[in-house]
């Protein structure tokens, strides 16, 4: 329909330069665009996007009404939001119907790397993707503590089905073994395990799998880039300068094996008094921000260090902590700094199916 000067051919091509925050493709092409009306003076736009995308959904549809009513000021514009299906390519060796992995690592322990990685896969969560978290810290395994999970996994036609937490799916070997058990495990076995709970687990379809990798620079950061060659990492790290030189080091090594820095996380930044609400910097400031500047990495946020924190964490009720102001804001911002750095890295590099390597010869019925 038109309307005066507008038409859905001038409306049309204008989207066609938006790109969708997930892949990077043109919403137009991509067909998101499920609704428009021009008439009467007005443009009426339903957008589709992913659930991928959900943390940035808000702030898109403020963008393509700005991009509306700066090229058409005349007209009285609204953008509303239809969820776009788009099924995840099968990634990595195993297959994983996934549309991003997410590693969580750090140089050294005592950095809150698995806090942070449980807290970050519970905030897309809450933003409406579709996530998994697994923890693959297979020395010492801690989320089943900060979410309350110790419910042995039962088995469905071979697969395992993991523990829900309020729709986020987790596995961890530490439920698969007794509390109290250590794993003392050499590099074949540790390879073999994460093979195991990545690729036997049932996950179903996910935007995001979110994985929490043991600290420093070893055999199952390298394994996870054999098993998924398109993970991304987040490296996370306090303010203080010894913290910060163990989170080069594991940028070094994340850059070695081919696994893409996402960004990089700044735990425990500031402490925030329960009395008078101060901002005290206790270990400092910035730190994090100008490493990350200086190693051409992106800085994705900082969290704060709080005592309720700590509190929920022993009381395996960490995914509670959203609910704190001070912590929501920041961890939001941290996940929408993420999906940012995972849409650009997809606007360079388009993703491709990956097809599995069949270890068995092909079947008789395909030769004549």
């Amino acid at each position: 329909m038109t309307d005066g000067t507008i038409s859905e051919e001038r409306v049309l091509q204008l989207l066609a330069g938006f790109a969708d925050p997930e892949t990077g493709r043109n919403i137009v092409q991509a067909g998101q665009v499920h609704r428009l009306y021009v008439g009467d003076g007005r443009i009426q736009l339903t957008l589709g996007l992913t659930t991928h995308s959900a943390p940035l959904w808000d702030e898109t549809l403020q963008q393509v009404l700005h991009l509306l009513q700066k090229e058409f000021p005349e007209a009285r514009c609204a953008v509303e939001l239809a969820v776009h299906n788009r099924p995840a390519l099968r990634t990595g060796e195993l297959g994983l119907p996934v549309k991003t992995v997410v590693a969580v690592g750090s140089g050294k322990g005592g950095v809150g790397k698995s806090s942070v990685a449980t807290l970050v896969a519970c905030a897309l969560r809450r933003a409406g993707s579709l996530v998994g978290l697994l923890d693959a810290d297979l020395y010492g395994p801690s989320i089943p503590q900060l979410l309350a999970v110790h419910q042995q996994p039962h088995l469905s036609r071979g697969r395992i089905e993991p523990p829900d937490v309020d729709g986020l799916k987790v596995m961890s070997i530490g439920l698969m073994i007794p509390e109290r058990e250590a794993v003392i495990w050499r590099g074949p076995m540790l390879h073999s395990a994460l093979r195991q709970l990545l690729g036997d687990t049932d996950w179903g379809e996910l935007d995001y799998l979110v994985i929490d990798l043991p600290p420093g620079t070893g055999d199952v950061a390298i394994s996870l880039s054999q098993l998924v060659p398109d993970a991304g990492s987040v490296v996370v790290c306090t303010p203080q300068e010894v913290a910060l030189l163990d989170a080069t080091r594991a940028i070094t090594m994340f850059r070695r094996i081919n696994m893409a820095v996402l960004g990089m996380v700044e735990n425990m930044s500031f402490f925030v008094c329960t009395n008078c609400n101060a901002r005290h910097e206790l270990f400092g400031s910035g730190g994090a921000k100008r490493r990350a500047a200086e190693l051409g990495v992106p800085f994705l946020g900082e969290l704060p260090l709080l005592t309720q924190l700590r509190a929920l964490a022993d009381e395996g009720r960490l995914a509670e902590a959203l609910e704190l102001p001070v912590v929501s804001q920041y961890l939001e911002n941290v996940c929408r700094q993420l999906v940012r750095q995972i849409g650009e890295r997809r606007r360079r590099n388009p993703q491709m199916p990956f097809l599995p390597v069949i270890d068995r010869p092909p079947s008789a019925e395909l030769h004549p």
